[in-house]
C-alpha cells in the first residue's frame, strides 16, 4: 500500500493542536508529524503526566488522524551547537536556563534523552531532528582549518551524542538526523563520516528531507542509495535555486522569501526536485514509513500550500510491482 502522509506541525506551533488536527484531516492527512514545541508534544508533560500521551492520541483520533513519529530539532541542534543568543528563542527555558554554554549543551542533550522515552511512551520508534555541530561555522576553510580541526568536531559529535544514543536504544526508538546545513552531517560525505563517528550503531539514522540536499547541487536519489537502511523518516519538501548571475547558493545573507537569494524553499511540485525519482528510489530501498510534508513557502498561503501539497504527494506516491511487466512471456 501507498505510504501514510503526514503533514510536520513545526511551521504551525503557533495553532493549537486540535485546531490543527482539524485542518489537517480537511487538507487531506492520514496523521502529523509531532513537533516538540507549542502544545503538540510537550517532553516534560508526557514523562509527568501518565495521561497526556493518551490526550495526544485522544485528539488525532477525534480528527481521524494517526501519528509516527515526534520531531525535536530545536533543542537538538543545542547539543553540539556553540551556543549564542540566537539560541535563546527556540529553547525551551528550562534548557536555556542561564545561558552558560556548556551548560545548555547539557541540558539540551538531557531533553533529547527525555524525547527518546516521551517518545517511547507515545508509541512511536523514530525521533527527528537535529544534531547541531561545533564546526559548521569552519566550512569554508579560511583561515586555514585543519584536519586535526575537523576530526575534533566529529569526535565532539560522537561523545555528546552516544550516550544520548544510548538512551535511545533503552527506550527502542531511533533518531533521524534531517540532513542539512549547520548540523554535523549535511551532504553524503559529512552523513557518512557521521556514522561512522557513533560506530555504525543503528539507533542513528536520517530524516532524508530533499530540499537541504537540491539546493546545495546534492542528488536527493544519491542520498537514498548511499544510506538504504538508514532512512527512518522522509519529509517532502521542495526548493528551487534562482542563481541570476549576480547571487550564490550561500543566499547572500538575505532573509528567505527575498526574491535575490540563489535558492529558496517551495511548496511541494512547485520547485525543482524530481520527486519522481525519489520515489522509486524510496521504493528500491523499501522504505515504508510516512512521507511527511514539511510545508515552507515564504510566498504561499500556508492552508492553500498544505492542502495543494497533499493532493500532490498523494498522486506522486506508488506502490511498487511485485511482477516484471513482461513476466507473461517468461519461458515456463
Amino acid at each position: 500500500m501507498p505510504r501514510p502522509l503526514t503533514l510536520f506541525t513545526g511551521q504551525w506551533a503557533d495553532l493549537p493542536l486540535d485546531v490543527l488536527a482539524g485542518m489537517a484531516k480537511d487538507f487531506g492527512y492520514d496523521g502529523l508529524e509531532l513537533a516538540c514545541w507549542g502544545d503538540h508534544f510537550e517532553v516534560d508533560k508526557a514523562l509527568a503526566d501518565p495521561n497526556y500521551c493518551k490526550s495526544r492520541h485522544d485528539i488525532l483520533s477525534r480528527h481521524g488522524l494517526k501519528v509516527w513519529a515526534v520531531s525535536n530539532h530545536l533543542a537538538g541542534q543545542a547539543v553540539c551547537d556553540l551556543i549564542d543568543e540566537r539560541h535563546k528563542p527556540i529553547l525551551p527555558a528550562r534548557v536555556w536556563g542561564d545561558g552558560n554554554p556548556e551548560a545548555v549543551r547539557g541540558r539540551a542533550a538531557e531533553e533529547m534523552i527525555k524525547t527518546a522515552h516521551a517518545a517511547a511512551r507515545l508509541g512511536v520508534n523514530v525521533v527527528n531532528g537535529f544534531t547541531g555541530s561545533s564546526i559548521w561555522h569552519k566550512f569554508y576553510f579560511f583561515p586555514p582549518t585543519s584536519q586535526t580541526d575537523v576530526d575534533a568536531g566529529f569526535k565532539d559529535f560522537a561523545d555528546r551524542w552516544n550516550p544520548i544514543l544510548d538512551e535511545f536504544d533503552k527506550a527502542g526508538v531511533r533518531f533521524a538526523l534531517e540532513v542539512h546545513p549547520g548540523e554535523i552531517a549535511y551532504d553524503i560525505h559529512s552523513a557518512r563520516r557521521a556514522v561512522t563517528a557513533v560506530g555504525g550503531r543503528e539507533a542513528f539514522g536520517f530524516n532524508f528531507d530533499p530540499s537541504h540536499l537540491h539546493w546545495q547541487c546534492v542528488d536527493p536519489v544519491r542520498f537514498i542509495d548511499a544510506f538504504p537502511n538508514r532512512i527512518y523518516h522522509c519529509h517532502v519538501k521542495d526548493a528551487i535555486r534562482t542563481l541570476d548571475g549576480e547571487s550564490g547558493i550561500l543566499a547572500s545573507h538575505l532573509p528567505f522569501g527575498d526574491s535575490r537569494r540563489g535558492w529558496d524553499f517551495r511548496s511541494p511540485g512547485r520547485g525543482g526536485i524530481n520527486f519522481e525519482e525519489i520515489i522509486r528510489a524510496l521504493n528500491r530501498v523499501k522504505y515504508h514509513g510516512p512521507l511527511s510534508v514539511e510545508w515552507e513557502d515564504c510566498g504561499m498561503d500556508r492552508a492553500h500550500g498544505a492542502r495543494e501539497a497533499c493532493t500532490f504527494v498523494r498522486k506522486l506516491d506508488f506502490t511498487p510491482s511485485a511482477v516484471a511487466f513482461d513476466a507473461a512471456f517468461e519461458k515456463k
